[in-house]
């Protein structure tokens, strides 16, 4: 390229770019759907740096300095030119970034919850995840721990529901109880008369994120919703063995749609 200095600052301004992508994500609230609370300040310190690298490249960008080793006298090269045009290559660093930015749905397709494992069965995740973690449990313990509402119904998060069914003791001391837990809607691509009720469990950030479902079935018919709608559902919890090894299944008195909470996802620790 001709004129270097020009280059410098369009490099320079694609490191601004990429940094005030993670400000923006962070200042947004954004960044909820992406990591989980231990590394936002992390990616927020990242962006901060590359802001501060970039505005430092930008008003140094027509400094001349010395490479640090000396040319012959027929050694043309220099530490400017690039493969690709700097045009080029700021478009290729910039353009996407935006694109996905303005474009994306902060959240995951059917298809992809499904390959990460919206219909697997709690057998299948294979865990004793309660009975490892927990003292030896009462009914009444449980029910201190999960005070009724006014119409009886005891809350449960939905991942205690799900693991719970992989516990004998648990299943023994839940099973038939009523409850109301909540989470996302999806129809039962295994079971057109059932649906899934699921909330993803992410360790660090969405590429790691999981679903975790339970069954939902509706006797008296399946509210008008949007699929992957959230929703609170107050029923019945069972844990029958139809082939696949027990499984939560909530048989549904009835249904109130909710609004999405900033934070969808189960967190490490939370």
């Amino acid at each position: 390229m001709k004129y270097p200095a020009l280059q410098r600052c369009l490099l320079a301004l694609a490191l601004i770019s990429w940094g005030g992508v993670l400000v923006y994500f962070h200042t947004s609230g954004r960044i909820a759907k992406y990591l989980a609370p231990d590394f936002r300040l992390i990616a927020l310190a990242g962006g901060l740096g590359l802001i501060v690298v970039g505005l430092f490249n930008l008003l140094t960008s027509r400094i001349k300095a010395s490479c640090g080793h000396d040319h012959g006298p027929d050694d043309a090269h220099d530490h400017e030119s690039l493969d690709l045009h700097p045009l080029a290559a700021v478009s290729i660093m910039i353009l996407p970034v935006w694109l996905c930015t303005a474009w994306t749905k902060d959240g995951f397709s059917i298809a992809a919850l499904t390959r990460k494992g919206l219909n697997d069965t709690p057998a299948e995740a294979g865990s004793l995840f309660l009975s490892s973690v927990l003292p030896p449990l009462t009914k009444e313990i449980i029910e201190a721990q999960h005070p009724a509402n006014a119409d009886g119904y005891r809350t449960f998060p939905l991942m205690e529901l799900f693991f719970s069914s992989a516990d004998p003791e648990m299943r023994g001391l839940v099973g038939d109880m009523k409850i109301v837990t909540e989470g996302r809607l999806v129809p039962d691509p295994d079971n057109e008369h059932q649906f899934r009720l699921y909330r993803l469990f992410i360790t660090c950030c969405a590429a790691d994120s999981r679903p975790v479902p339970i069954i939902a079935r509706f006797p008296d018919g399946a509210p008008e919703v949007e699929p992957n709608s959230w929703i609170s559902l107050s029923g019945t919890i069972t844990y029958p063995d139809e082939g696949e090894g027990h499984i939560p299944v909530l048989v549904v008195d009835f249904s109130t749609p909710k609004e999405a909470p900033m934070e969808e996802s189960f967190m490490r620790g939370y």
